[in-house]
């Protein structure tokens, strides 16, 4: 299992270590791709004032890897929407439907083939 590190400020990715896990409120959590075949391509956030920059910048999470999500805003609302995209046919991104997360809650957001969900 492969992971990267996503950092919100510098949208910077880099191999990881082994799975690690954390908390929203200690500023990361963690990004499972636990589909059978498909490639995240992004990961967005808003907190109610527009959608993120790509936090995953030019590095995809393929289907069994994982990827760390380190924040480094001091301060910013715990509720947010997020959206997921997908690899589609010919390069595309798919967006999938935001969903609303409590970030600070978060260790752990695990995206499957038809379910995305967090604890």
């Amino acid at each position: 299992m492969r992971g990267i590190i996503c950092q919100a400020a510098a949208l910077l990715a880099l191999a990881g270590p082994a799975g690690a896990e954390g908390t929203g409120a200690e500023g990361y959590f963690t990004i499972y791709n636990n589909t059978d075949g498909n490639v995240v391509v992004s990961f967005y956030t808003n907190e109610g004032d527009g959608w993120s920059e790509n936090w995953l910048s030019a590095d995809a999470i393929m289907p069994g890897d994982w990827a760390e999500a380190e924040f480094y805003a001091d301060e910013g609302p715990c509720d947010q929407l997020i959206t997921v995209g997908w690899l589609g046919e010919n390069g595309s991104e798919v967006l999938d439907d935001p969903i609303a997360i409590d970030i600070c809650d978060a260790s752990n957001l695990y995206l499957e083939d038809n379910d995305i969900y967090y604890d």
